[in-house]
C-alpha cells in the first residue's frame, strides 16, 4: 500500500534522507520512500499497513502528518506518469524566458547541452550581451533559426 505524507515545502529531499535512514537501521515493514518531482510538500511511502507508516513518521523534524486515505496503485502510476514535453532547442534559435529574473526577456542560444539540459543565451535587446546558462524549461521556442 502506499500512503501519502506532508512534509514541510522545500524540505521533501531531506526529510525523504531521514526517513530512509531509519528505516535502514530498524525492521519496520516499509518498502520504499518516493519523492515525486513536481509533487511539492508531499512523499509517497510503500508499506505494508498504515501503522508502520504513523511509527516511521513520528516525531521527525519536518513531518505535518499524514492522508488518511492510502493511494491506489492506479493513482500512483498517475502521479508517477509524468508527460515531459521535449522541445527542440538548437543553437541560433530566438527563445523567450516564461519565469525567473529574466522574465519576458527575449535570447538568442549560443550553445545547448541536452545532457544536463540547459541553454546558454545572449540577452537580446540589453546594452552589453552577456552569456547566461539556464534550465531549457524555463524558456520557450519564438523563433526557430534559419537553416543554411
Amino acid at each position: 500500500m502506499y500512503f501519502v505524507v506532508r512534509v514541510t515545502s522545500s524540505q521533501e529531499k531531506i526529510t525523504a534522507d531521514i526517513l530512509e535512514y531509519k528505516i535502514s537501521k530498524s525492521s519496520m515493514p516499509i518498502h520504499s520512500v518516493v519523492l515525486v518531482e513536481g509533487m511539492r510538500g508531499y512523499l509517497i511511502i510503500e508499506a505494508d499497513n498504515e501503522v508502520a507508516v504513523r511509527e516511521l513518521i513520528m516525531n521527525e523534524p519536518h513531518v505535518k502528518g499524514m492522508l488518511p486515505k492510502p493511494l491506489s496503485q492506479e493513482e500512483l502510476d498517475k502521479m508517477l506518469d509524468v508527460k515531459r514535453t521535449v522541445q527542440e532547442t538548437a543553437v541560433g534559435d530566438i527563445v523567450e524566458f516564461m519565469s525567473g529574473p529574466f522574465k519576458g526577456y527575449k535570447a538568442k542560444v549560443i550553445k545547448f547541452d541536452s545532457t544536463k539540459d540547459e541553454i546558454t543565451v545572449e540577452l537580446m535587446d540589453v546594452a552589453v550581451p552577456i552569456p547566461v546558462t539556464t534550465k531549457s524549461n524555463i524558456a520557450r521556442v519564438i523563433q526557430k533559426a534559419e537553416k543554411v
